[in-house]
């Protein structure tokens, strides 16, 4: 068994499978030299797996029973492969079989005359990478590559490592690549990083072999550059010093792109606030939004979730083996929250130090703010996201910051991701089908930057929305965001005074309400109701199953009775709360699920404030106890179709165990407080204080 090794469409190697094991070769670059045939294939080029499990993959997916009457193959680990689409190419025809289940997505196409397995593909943090018998690429995202428009890819020169001075004498580790030998001028692409300029450069090397120089940089205090990291705060100018020093080089033809995600997304939006003419188009993957819609303060209160990626940042170089702990609990429970770092790493963190000076929204957040510079801001933009993105609300804010200024020339995909996007069909447990991952976001992004560092006409500029309809699980395309079909409809709270928990008598409908008594629960900062997270994963958002969380009297739950007919949501929500405390600050949180024929009830989105920020970030407002105060909760966006003998979900508590610090309720500074109180909460569904979710009820998007 021969392949061919393909990354982002270039081969780079031959890989070779016999009885005696696993031998490869590879050559440097597109076009270098062979070197010497490996019996252990390496695992350091991006997108790479361990090839010596294909092997045994491909001997179970022979010998697996296959059900023909649903498409299915069960492999004896339990993986689940799915007959995807049948590919006719190049005289080849083959059926695509994709991975729709837990564990690694190792898509296989399948030679339709010899049933024999003829490629492997996958999608990873880092690309997407094909193993192909020679003559089979066309039938593997490998031929995606080949439209007649893309430079052909080339030899690239390392020129090393330049220390670029801000303009306050502190110097940043930059790293460079150039096309060929590096002789001529170039459009460039910037990426921006706190976790490692080399790391991030390796998942983007082949935009310089297409021919654009590659500029890296680690950003202010982090790995090899000078001063002191402060998240966030010294981005914007630090973006826009390094554009002034990048458009001058002599390499460079003075125009910029920037690719990126998370923290490398919320650079290029920083950098964008300056209103740099040099900043051409942007790749924002993910991305990072302002400091109280996202993190480190979501609707002011203070993300648990945040403290894996803080110690995991706390020292200059990344360490992520402080990510893992078994004390999480312990130390979550620690108060003040002040202390928190020093408790567990035996050291203080500068930036956390600093947060703590700042507990409402002032000069400090404000330069971190990007949004808020919309004017100056107008550049071309790729956004990519998902529905589980911990930092979805980043993408949203973008989204809706540049249509609101009638912005040209943005693009939007948003999939059934979590923030290691594109990378799983199968979220803890949750499957979306066989067509829930691309493998053509690398090639997109290429093309990008092709249309406006380069000019090229390629159309890559619609559909402006490609969505995945979850549920139907299916892309749709549509022309805005939300679709120009969804219609905001509230769907109504409804009890007879007793919804808390799955087993009272909360229910939910289109009909307003009439004269119902208001539900109340009591509210323990010492035993919060939980988010389902894994704090290790530093994933915050993901679509796990609540029907355990929602047996607890803290919890209020409203249900509609099994739909009729399929329901498809798509766009933004919106919960519109009114409540009240006797505590005079507390929290509010509302969830949206979608419970199934078997009764899980899968998250979809949620949310939670402050109550002292109902009004202002910057001018905190305490609750005056026992009065009723209407809240308006932005949740993110979503689509989801109900389908029919579902059930909508709606939750109502005030805690997110490892998600968000529990409010105290005592109403004083949450980072120094040491004593909490027991709130009784009381929320109002009635005619005059009608408590309801407002969905996004649409139709006849156009299928892909």
């Amino acid at each position: 068994m021969e392949f061919k090794y393909y990354e982002h469409g270039v081969c780079r190697g031959d890989v070779r499978f016999d009885g005696t094991g696993v031998h490869a070769r590879f050559r440097d670059g597109p076009r270098g030299a062979w070197r010497e045939e490996r019996e252990t294939a390496p695992s350091a080029s991006p997108g790479s797996f361990p090839f010596g499990e294909a092997v045994p993959l491909f001997d179970a997916f022979r010998s697996c029973r296959r059900e023909a009457h649903d498409g299915k193959a069960v492999l004896p680990d339990g993986r689940v492969y799915e007959a995807q689409r049948n590919v006719r190419a190049g005289g080849k025809s083959a059926t695509v079989w994709a991975v729709t289940s837990d564990g690694p997505v190792l898509d296989l196409a399948v030679d339709d005359c010899g049933g024999e397995i003829r490629a492997v593909f996958w999608t990873s943090k880092k690309g997407t990478a094909v193993l192909a018998e020679d003559g089979w690429e066309c039938v593997t995202p490998a031929a995606l590559w080949d439209d007649g428009l893309l430079p052909e890819a080339g030899p690239v020169s390392h020129r090393g490592t330049e220390l670029v001075p801000m303009r306050d004498g502190v110097r940043l580790a930059t790293e460079i690549w150039l096309p060929g030998d590096g002789a001529g001028k170039y459009p460039a692409v910037l990426m921006r990083t706190p976790y490692n300029r080399m790391d991030g450069a390796e998942r983007a090397i082949y935009l310089a072999e297409r021919g654009y120089a590659l500029v890296s940089q680690d950003v202010r205090g982090r790995e090899d550059s000078e001063g002191e990291f402060m998240p966030a705060v010294y981005e914007a100018l630090d973006g826009e010093d390094t554009l002034d020093w990048l458009a001058s080089q002599p390499w460079c033809d003075g125009s910029v792109g920037m690719i990126g995600g998370s923290y490398l997304g919320r650079v290029q939006w920083q950098a964008a606030s300056t209103g740099h003419p040099a900043l051409k188009a942007l790749v924002s993957q993910v991305t990072a939004g302002g400091p109280f819609v996202d993190s480190p303060r979501p609707g002011g209160t203070f993300s648990t979730g945040f403290l894996a990626w803080m110690f995991m940042m706390s020292e200059r170089r990344t360490a992520k083996e402080k990510m893992s702990r078994s004390d999480w609990p312990d130390l979550l429970a620690s108060r003040p929250l002040r202390d928190i770092p020093e408790r567990a790493l035996g050291q203080k963190i500068p930036f956390w130090e600093e947060w703590v000076k700042h507990p409402d929204y002032d000069g400090f957040w404000e330069g971190s703010d990007w949004a808020a510079c919309g004017d100056k801001i107008d550049v071309p933009a790729l956004l990519i996201s998902g529905w589980y993105d911990d930092d979805g609300m980043g993408t949203l804010q973008a989204w809706e910051m540049n249509a609101s200024r009638g912005r040209k020339n943005q693009r939007m995909v948003l999939g059934p991701w979590i923030h290691s996007y594109n990378t799983a069909r199968c979220v803890h447990g949750v499957s979306f089908g066989p067509d829930a991952l691309r493998y053509d976001l690398d090639l997109l992004a290429l093309r990008w930057f092709e249309r406006f560092l380069k000019g090229v006409r390629n159309g890559v500029e619609s559909p402006a929305v490609e969505y995945y309809a979850v549920g139907e699980n299916s892309w749709k395309e549509s022309p805005a965001w939300p679709p120009d079909d969804a219609r905001p409809t509230p769907l109504y709270l409804h009890s007879g005074g007793r919804a808390n928990g799955s087993s009272g008598d909360g229910a939910l409908s289109f009909d307003a309400p009439g004269p119902e008594p208001d539900d109340t629960y009591l509210y323990d900062p010492d035993d919060p109701a939980p988010q389902l997270i894994d704090m290790a994963e530093n994933e915050m958002a993901v679509p796990e199953d609540y029907r355990e969380a929602e047996r607890r009297d803290d919890v209020l739950v409203y249900t509609t009775a099994p739909l009729s007919s399929p329901l498809p949501i798509a766009g933004n929500v919106t919960a519109v709360l009114y409540a009240a405390s006797d505590a005079p600050d507390t929290d509010w949180l509302v969830r949206l699920t979608d419970v199934d024929a078997n009764g899980r009830s899968i998250r979809l989105v949620d949310a939670i404030i402050q109550a002292r920020y109902r009004e202002s970030w910057s001018e905190p407002k305490l609750l005056v106890p026992g009065e009723t105060v209407r809240y308006e909760i932005r949740l993110p966006h979503i689509a989801n179709t109900f389908l029919e003998g579902h059930r909508i979900r709606v939750h109502v508590t005030s805690s997110a165990a490892n998600l968000t610090f529990p409010n105290p309720n005592t109403g004083r500074d949450v980072f120094t407080e040491t004593e909490a109180r027991t709130a009784r909460q009381r929320v109002s569904h009635r005619a005059g204080a009608a408590s309801c979710v407002i969905l996004p009820v649409c139709g006849g998007a156009k299928g892909r």
